[in-house]
C-alpha cells in the first residue's frame, strides 16, 4: 500500500468507527424512530398509553409522584439511575410495592460520545442487578440517558438482557420555563393511542424544581388519555414482558 493510501486509511478508519459508534443515535429523531422503529419508540396497542418517568429515584420528588399516581389509580414505569437507586433502596422498593415497574436508565446520566463498551456493559449490568436485588424482579427495559443509543449501549443492553425503549411523546418538563400547561400541551400534541409518554420525577439533572410542572400536569394528562378512551399503565402492560 502506498504512503498516500495509508494516510487516507488513517483518516477514514476513525471516521468509520465513529460513525458505527454513534450511528444508532439517529433513532433519537422522531422522524426516524416512529416510522422505522416503532417498538423502540414504545409503540403498543392502540387502546393503551404507557406512562414512564426518568432520572429517579429522588427522595423529594418521587414520593409525590407515587402519591398522585395512587390517587389516579394509575401505574407507570420508572427508569432509575443505578447510582441513586443504591442510595435510596427503600424508595425503589416502595415504588415496586405500589405496583409500578422499575426499569434501567443506566448507572449514571452521562453522554456517550466516545465508545466505551466495557463501561456501558458494567454500568447496565450493575444497575440491573441492583434493581433485581431491591425489588425481587429482573428489569426488562432500558432507556439510555438523553435517549441516545450507541452501538456500545445497544450491545450492553443485549448483554444485560434489557430491551431498549424510548418514547413517542414528551413534555420537555426538564426546562426552566416548563409549566403544567406547557407540559400537558406538548404531550397532547404528540400523543396517540399506542404511544409512550416521557416525564421526569427528578430535577437532579435539569432546572431546579422543574419536576413540579410534570407533577401538576400529571392528573390532566391521565384524564386526557382516559377521556380519549385510552388506558394508562406501565410498559409491561403496553409492550408485554
Amino acid at each position: 500500500m502506498s504512503s498516500r493510501a495509508l494516510r487516507t486509511a488513517a483518516v477514514l478508519l476513525p471516521v468509520g468507527l465513529a460513525g458505527a459508534h454513534i450511528g444508532p443515535a439517529a433513532t433519537w429523531l422522531p422522524g426516524v424512530r416512529l416510522p422505522f422503529f416503532p417498538r423502540l419508540a414504545g409503540t403498543g396497542p392502540r387502546h393503551h398509553v404507557a406512562l414512564t418517568f426518568d432520572d429517579g429515584p429522588d427522595p423529594v420528588a418521587t414520593p409525590r409522584f407515587l402519591d398522585v399516581l395512587d390517587e389516579l389509580g394509575a401505574h407507570a414505569t420508572f427508569f432509575v439511575l443505578g447510582e441513586h437507586a443504591v442510595r435510596h433502596p427503600a424508595l425503589v422498593a416502595e415504588t415496586a410495592r405500589r405496583g409500578h415497574e422499575v426499569a434501567v436508565h443506566g448507572w449514571s446520566h452521562d453522554r456517550p460520545w466516545l465508545p466505551a463498551v466495557a463501561r456501558e456493559t458494567t454500568g447496565l449490568a450493575r444497575t440491573a442487578r441492583a434493581v433485581r436485588d431491591i425489588t425481587g424482579r429482573r428489569p426488562r427495559w432500558y432507556r439510555p440517558p438523553y435517549g441516545i443509543l450507541t452501538s456500545a449501549r445497544w450491545l450492553a443492553a443485549r448483554r444485560a438482557g434489557l430491551r431498549p425503549v424510548l418514547w413517542s411523546a414528551w413534555g420537555k418538563d426538564w426546562r426552566a420555563d416548563a409549566t403544567p400547561e406547557s407540559v400537558r400541551a406538548l404531550i397532547s400534541a404528540d400523543l396517540r393511542g399506542g404511544g409512550t409518554i416521557l416525564l421526569h420525577d427528578s430535577d437532579r439533572l435539569a432546572a431546579p424544581g422543574c419536576w413540579r410542572s410534570a407533577l401538576a400536569a400529571l392528573p390532566a394528562i391521565v384524564r386526557d388519555c382516559r377521556e380519549a378512551g385510552l388506558a394508562v399503565g406501565a410498559l409491561r402492560e403496553h409492550q408485554g414482558e
